[in-house]
């Protein structure tokens, strides 16, 4: 007798569930009577960047050893209910470790480690709930930070390292866990997933803070410029699966694109949330970080419009929340509400104004400007359970097709077809159902909470204690707790960075790894790379070399990247290097490239080729043919052959093409074949 196996049935169901959604999101929203109403302040609505003088930020600089130094960003946090006496409010909140080499010139550091204080190694409760398949939830806080060195949330040395990881994950996944059955395949997603997601929340919340350190010292950035940019395009990119790829030329362009697409995800938010309230009867109030960036939006209603309003439609689509009209409990409210007064005009007002009319606004949600599509419902003040069932909805819907019926998008063509159709139909329409992640909104809102001066203190603790409901991560603790952590950990920082063999001989270490790519070829780099992601990180191979000449060796190389960096971010900012850049630090820069040897690479040999045709600077243009005939390598010699094809060239520097040229050939350089050939045709030998 010939069965059906069950699996083809439950796909089945599954395909025809995911259909009923589709048509269900087609239905059109009901319609809604517009009521255009004032704005909730006026011009006080919109977002204005902090203007007492005094920033929420300090940072603090501690000497590692003779030749590194530890960097701390201090805030000033007026929402944590744990303040210490002597400094009220003020938390350690990111440390980063820079390495000097012992010297006070730039252009030989390197930035190493990132700590955001407030990440820390889960206790053991917390590690076993984070392995429980469908527990979506806090249990909660860790008591105490260990004694050891916190974990970083990035090394900025080697970025790549989290692309190995995730690969060395997915294959023990896949091969070890998974033919285990359910319960193992479940047990350990759920693991990895909390801990990605809790320690991308916490790089999210450095991002968001470096970003407003920037913004709102009043002093001069402790961080150089390349340095401010290197820092937040590394974090940006541990969101993306190959971000550890992209060369430090490409990171001044990826923190630009990535706030233009933030500013533009804002403004949209802003303005569909905005009309969409007015369009409702409800009042629109932003709330912004402290550099005057609006992240965060609440909607109230009048507590005067209940009883007006009652039995009018409501058009909740893209609010996502129940009618206030109809609502008994709005009528019988106890919990926070907002007084304002307003003139005869409706708009806002002084208490004791003549004419001034009290207004008493109940909020109803809180909603995140930095989602995609449309503003997220973070907080709903009469139904805790609303935003954490939105944000479930597409953790639950992967961890069942996942983990419970083996399902996946590139092994079974009905479930492909089924949730492409259905992914396309609620992220095209706004629907707030299988939408991503609210990951960074929440991220953020901890964080203005924590920051923000003017939010009435009753309302920041109803927000505070909702937030917290709504956590899917067993990882997570409070902001009180996480004020705690930051202390004692940055406390065990400072204590590592005191003792020989702490910090100092852990930077050491990373210098004598560092020095790899300098004594191994590609296939080697692989290999070892390889034996560390298999033994779980316990293995990293170390040149054995003396601490001087580690020193030594790495502040040319360091030097050379330097000059690398800037050299290609003058190629491609500007067809014309003098209009934006000072012609004497980029001959400066070609210079140092020309004494280096052969040690250039292609990139660098692109750039200086690109430089030489964007200036009309002799001494650079000669510069950057010493560069190219430097360069042993084919793309500069191809280059070298270019320019002296080319017609435009004046004389005096053809002339010199060609005896680098030839000199190239009797050096016997690297040349491709047939430039070799084209290079004695024309040049001789």
């Amino acid at each position: 007798m010939k069965t059906v196996p069950r699996s083809g049935s439950a796909k089945k169901h599954l395909t025809f569930a995911l259909a009923l959604l589709i048509i269900a999101g087609h239905l059109p929203p009901a319609l809604a009577q517009v009521q255009i109403v004032p704005a909730l302040k006026g011009e006080d609505a919109l977002p204005k960047k902090n203007q007492t003088g005094a920033s929420p930020f300090r940072i603090e600089t501690l000497p590692v050893g003779r030749d590194a130094q530890l960097l701390t960003v201090f805030g000033r946090l007026d929402g944590l209910g744990d303040v210490a006496p002597a400094q009220p409010g003020e938390v350690p909140l990111v440390s980063i470790l820079r390495d000097t080499l012992g010297d006070a010139d730039p252009e030989n550091d390197r930035l190493r480690y990132v700590w955001m204080l407030t990440y820390t190694r889960p206790g053991a409760l917390q590690r076993v709930a984070s392995a429980v398949p469908f527990l979506y939830g806090r249990i909660g806080d860790k008591k105490a930070a260990g004694k050891g060195v916190p974990p970083p949330v990035i090394d900025l040395a080697d970025p790549k390292r989290d692309l190995w990881h995730r690969f060395m994950w997915l294959a023990l996944q896949n091969v070890v866990f998974n033919p285990y059955g359910v319960a193992a395949k479940a047990s350990t997603s759920a693991l990895r997933r909390n801990s990605e997601r809790y320690r991308q929340a916490h790089i999210l919340r450095a991002l968001a803070i470096l970003s407003l350190y920037e913004a709102e010292t009043g002093a001069e950035s402790a961080f150089t410029p390349a340095e401010s940019a290197e820092i937040q395009a590394r974090l940006m990119l541990t969101s993306k699966t190959f971000g550890g790829l992209i060369d430090d030329a490409y990171l001044d362009e990826v923190m630009r694109r990535q706030n233009s697409s933030t500013q533009d995800t804002r403004g949209h938010n802003w303005e569909l949330l905005r009309q969409r309230a007015e369009t409702e009867g409800l009042f629109f109030e932003p709330l912004a970080l402290p550099d005057g960036s609006a992240t965060h939006a609440i909607l109230y209603v009048s507590r005067e419009d209940l009883q007006k309003n009652k039995g009018r439609k409501f058009g909740s689509r893209f609010l996502n929340i129940k009618s206030p009209w109809d609502d008994s409990r709005l009528a019988r409210w106890d919990g926070h509400v907002e007084t304002r007064y307003v003139d005869a005009e409706g708009k806002t007002t002084a208490a004791g104004a003549e004419g001034a009319r009290k207004r008493e606004l109940i909020p109803l949600a809180l909603y995140g400007l930095d989602f995609p599509k449309i503003p997220a419902l973070l907080v709903d003040f009469r139904d805790h359970l609303n935003p954490k069932k939105r944000e479930m909805s597409h953790r639950v819907i992967e961890d069942v097709a996942r983990n419970v019926l083996s399902l996946s998008r590139y092994g079974d063509v009905h479930y492909f077809l089924g949730r492409t159709v259905f992914d396309f139909v609620t992220s095209r329409r706004g629907i707030d159902v299988n939408q991503p992640t609210r990951l960074r909104a929440y991220s953020q809102l901890k964080l203005l909470l924590a920051l923000d001066q003017t939010l009435d203190r009753g309302l920041r603790d109803e927000i505070e204690s909702r937030v917290e409901s709504v956590s899917l991560n067993p990882l997570e603790n409070d902001l009180e707790a996480e004020g705690r952590l930051a202390r004692q950990q940055y406390a065990a920082l400072v204590a590592s960075a005191k003792k020989p063999d702490g910090l100092a001989a852990r930077l050491d270490r990373d210098r004598r790894e560092e020095m790899v790519p300098l004594e191994h070829g590609t296939t080697e780099r692989v290999l070892l790379r390889f034996a560390n992601v298999l033994s779980l990180g316990l293995y990293k191979h170390r040149e054995p070399a003396r601490p001087e000449d580690v020193r030594q060796t790495l502040d040319a190389e360091r030097r050379l990247a330097f000059h690398k960096r800037f050299l290609q971010q003058v190629a491609k900012s500007t067809p014309v290097v003098e209009v934006v850049w000072n012609i004497e630090d980029v001959r400066r820069s070609l210079r140092y490239v020309a004494e280096s040897d052969t040690r250039g690479d292609a990139g660098l040999a692109r750039a200086a080729a690109k430089i030489f045709a964007q200036t009309g600077d002799t001494e650079a243009r000669r510069l950057s043919l010493e560069c190219l005939y430097r360069i042993n390598n084919e793309a500069a010699k191809a280059a070298l052959l270019r320019i002296y094809q080319s017609p435009g060239v004046e004389a005096d520097l053809r002339l010199l093409t060609a005896e680098y040229l030839r000199n190239a050939l009797r050096e016997e350089q690297r040349i491709a074949p047939e430039d070799a050939r084209a290079i004695i045709a024309v040049v001789g030998k």
